[in-house]
């Protein structure tokens, strides 16, 4: 394919995933008090004295500031929910765009990980939910003593989905790792050799990327992407055992000489050649033909 029609696939793939995910946000638009009552459930409301006396520590005060502030929490809760139920879908795009470029086998393992990716990045989702009431408690807990923060919606909401994206695609990174070593990219010893350094750059990462400079919640984020790692280790070694298996010469530098099968093998005896297999005389030639032809003819 020309550079243009790759443009043109890449195009396509785009704005079928964004169709699919306007999609989705306007069907998401018709349940939005749903899902806003479910995303704003872990969060220690004190509207009520019930609600007051159910929280040991400290609890918030939420309230909308502004006219368009509704709206735009609406939108915002429907184009989480959006890009969270259309996971299967940009997932699949993503991968289709890649499979020309793929060989037969390679094509096998891509949809393995597209079959990966989608409980992957969910996981991460569901990781992110279960953390948003220990992050709530910790940014209330800093509020001083005899006062009631007042907590906007739009702001926990932008917590929230923040939270949500950035675990989902932070579970993503052990797969990419074992894409690449099914691809030929990073061996799995060198992965291995590399764990210092992971671990460091995913606990910075963590520490940047959480909402709350907590240590709860950097902890909540990098000790599962620590443990996927090493699985993505464990597979990328497996891998490499069985393609060395395969083809004792995928070790070697490119500078190095592949081993040589310098084996004799038993040669089948000669079969004797028949009278109707003879090579048939040549024709003559005709005398008058021969008298034009010179000495070098």
């Amino acid at each position: 394919m020309a550079l243009t029609e790759h443009l043109r696939e890449l195009r396509s793939r785009l704005v079928k995933s964004v169709l699919a995910i306007v999609l989705m946000m306007i069907v998401a638009v018709f349940y939005h008090r749903q899902i806003e009552t479910f995303l704003m459930q872990p969060l220690p409301k004190c509207n009520t004295p019930a609600e007051i006396a159910s929280f040991k520590g400290k609890c918030a005060q939420v309230s909308t500031i502004g006219l368009t502030t509704p709206f735009t929490l609406t939108l915002k809760v429907a184009l989480t929910a959006a890009l969270v139920a259309t996971v299967p879908v940009w997932l699949y795009q993503l991968w289709a765009f890649i499979t020309p470029g793929l060989h037969k086998h390679e094509r096998r393992y891509a949809l393995g990980f597209l079959t990966a990716g989608v409980p992957l990045f969910l996981a991460g989702v569901a990781c992110a939910y279960l953390l948003l009431p220990t992050t709530v408690q910790v940014l209330i807990s800093f509020a001083p003593d005899n006062t009631t923060p007042i907590l906007p919606p739009e702001n926990y909401i932008s917590i929230a989905t923040r939270l949500v994206l950035l675990f989902g695609a932070a579970f993503e990174f052990p797969l990419l790792l074992v894409m690449l070593n099914f691809g030929g990219v990073l061996s799995g010893k060198r992965l291995l050799g590399w764990w210092r350094g992971m671990i460091m750059g995913i606990t910075v990462f963590a520490a940047f990327a959480s909402p709350s400079a907590d240590p709860v919640s950097m902890l909540a984020l990098a000790a599962p992407i620590w443990v996927l790692y090493f699985v993505a280790v464990g597979i990328s070694l497996l891998n490499d055992r069985r393609r060395a298996r395969r083809n004792p010469d995928a070790g070697l530098d490119d500078e190095e000489a592949s081993h040589l099968d310098l084996s004799v093998e038993q040669v089948a005896s000669a079969e004797p050649v028949g009278a109707s297999t003879a090579p048939a005389a040549p024709a003559p030639v005709p005398a008058a033909r021969h008298e034009q032809m010179d000495d070098i003819t």
